[in-house]
């Protein structure tokens, strides 16, 4: 695994702890595991198609500035 060291506001973090100590989560480091999979997992097709468009767009902006220079 790659560790990751995060800063959190103090308001998260408390709420993070506050659901170890309910037995929600064996650790915080747990529940960050949990939650960043959740949010990837959930969002991949989102992401992707939003650097794809990305991409897209900087393609034809590309094109379009090479196509100025040519004339």
């Amino acid at each position: 695994m790659k560790p990751l060291q995060v800063e959190l506001p103090d308001k998260v973090a408390d709420e993070i702890q506050a659901l170890v100590r309910g037995g929600w989560f064996r650790s915080e480091e747990e529940l960050v595991r949990h939650v960043l999979t959740e949010f990837v997992r959930q969002n991949r097709l989102e992401l992707m198609e939003k650097q794809q468009l990305e991409d897209i767009e900087w393609g034809l902006q590309h094109a379009t500035h090479m196509d100025r220079e040519i004339r």
